[in-house]
Formats: C-alpha cells, structure tokens, sequence
C-alpha cells in the first residue's frame, strides 16, 4: 500500500512539473510573440515619423498628412497594449499628440498645395533624402489603401501627385547632371542624359499634353542640347588641310642632306 501511494505521489510531482513546464513555455511563447509584434509597431513608428519630420521638403495636402497620422495613432495604440508599464507614460503622452494634430487638421478646410512651385534642393544629400521619402510615402499610401483606410479618389489623386514629384526630380536631376558634366566638357556623357531627359519628357506629354512643367522642361532641355551641341563643335579638332601641290615640289626639289 505504501509502494502504491508513493508511485502515486511521484506521478502527481512529473504531472504538476510537466504542467508547470508546459504553462512556463506558453508564457516564454507569449512574450516572444509580444516582442514581435511590439518590434513591428516600432518599425512602423520609426518609419511613418521620419517621412513625417520630412514632408516640410515637399507640398504635402492634408490627405496625406491625415494618412500618415492616423498610421502613427494606429501604431501608437497597438505598441501601448503591448507595452511594459514603464512605457505606458510615454506612450499615452504621444497618443494625445497626435490625436490633438489629428483634430486640427480635420477641423480645418482640406489643403492641396500646387506642385508648380515645387524646387529641387541643391545639396545631393537633401536630393537622397527626399527621392527616399517620397518612395517610402508612396510605399505607406498604398498599404493604408489595401487596408481600406484610404478612399479610393483620394488614393489616385495623392499616388499622381507622387508620381507627378518623383518625375519633376528625376528630370531636373539629370538636366543638373547634365549641366555639370558639360562644365566638366564631357560633352558624350551631358548629351546623352540630355536626350533621356527630352525622352521620358515626351513620354509624359504624351499623356498630359497641358502640363505647364512639361512644356517648360522640355524646352530648357533643347536649350541644353543646343549649347552643349555648340560647345562640342567649338572644342572638336579641327580637320587636317589638304597638302598643297607646289609644298610636294619644294620638298622635291629641296636640297638633300647628307648622311
């Protein structure tokens, strides 16, 4: 009876530690999941804030700047639930910001502000830093657009004025390229992004014949070629002249010197 009661007892101490095993990794399993997903909202976070510190670089509407708030309030409620209590404070403090930049901007009219004005920044750094910024807001628009967050008349119109910015960088960035490598007489290479830029120029009008960038860019970009046309003729060797008959004479008939 007593061997029976002890086999008994041992088998209820594995169970309870199998038990306790099998709630502890549950537990380990749990906090890693939360890890995860907490990691996720940071990155979202972290993203969405640095295309916002951004957006002073470019004419934003207050569609797009409501999208990327609403994304960072959404990221902002799910890192609160998932956060340690030592980070709650901060969390609920910057919930309340950006609620309080949400109502502002719904309680005012809507903004567009043109794109004409637009003006490429001369430093290349800043020129890096706004090509990433606009593919990262294009990036985000679309994914809030999957989700149904964002109607879809404001989605077309917000993603052609991305598009509409991306192009007016890529075309006066090579015509820069092009004006510096001309300084530098590389004539072959200044040229050549010249024409891409003509290129992608008429592919665009093509589609928007009443664009005023385009019309304008285009003939800057044939004032372009044209001066480095010119500048190629100016700095081309000259062709070798023809020998005159009465030279081949004089040399024939000249004095032989001696060897």
């Amino acid at each position: 009876m007593t061997f029976t009661l002890v086999l008994i007892l041992i088998g209820a101490l594995l169970l309870l530690v199998i038990g306790i095993n099998v709630i502890q990794q549950q537990k380990e399993r749990a906090e890693a999941e939360r890890r995860v997903e907490f990691a996720r909202q940071r990155a979202i976070l972290d993203e969405t804030e640095t295309v916002l510190s951004n957006t002073g670089m470019i004419p934003c509407s207050t569609h797009i700047m409501l999208v990327l708030y609403r994304r960072v309030l959404d990221a902002l409620e799910m890192a609160t639930t998932l956060s340690t209590s030592q980070q709650q404070a901060d969390f609920q403090r910057r919930l309340a910001d950006i609620k309080n930049q949400i109502d502002t901007l719904q309680a005012n009219p809507p903004q567009v502000p043109p794109i004409e004005n637009f003006r490429l920044p001369d430093n290349d750094k800043q020129i890096l830093v706004l090509v990433q910024t606009l593919k990262k807001l294009k990036a985000i628009l679309r994914a809030e657009h999957n989700k149904g967050r964002v109607d879809p008349a404001i989605f077309g119109q917000e993603e052609n004025r991305i598009d509409s910015l991306q192009l007016r960088i890529n075309v006066d960035s090579m015509l820069s390229r092009a004006r510096a490598a001309s300084f530098m007489k590389q004539y072959g290479s200044s040229k050549q992004m010249v024409t891409k830029a003509l290129a992608t120029l008429h592919a665009i009008k093509a589609q928007t014949p009443n664009d005023p960038f385009i019309a304008r860019k285009v003939d800057e970009a044939k004032m372009l070629l044209d001066e480095i046309m010119g500048a190629q003729k100016l700095t081309a060797p000259s062709a070798p002249k023809p020998k005159n008959e009465e030279d081949d004479i004089d040399m024939l008939f000249q004095p032989k010197k001696k060897w």
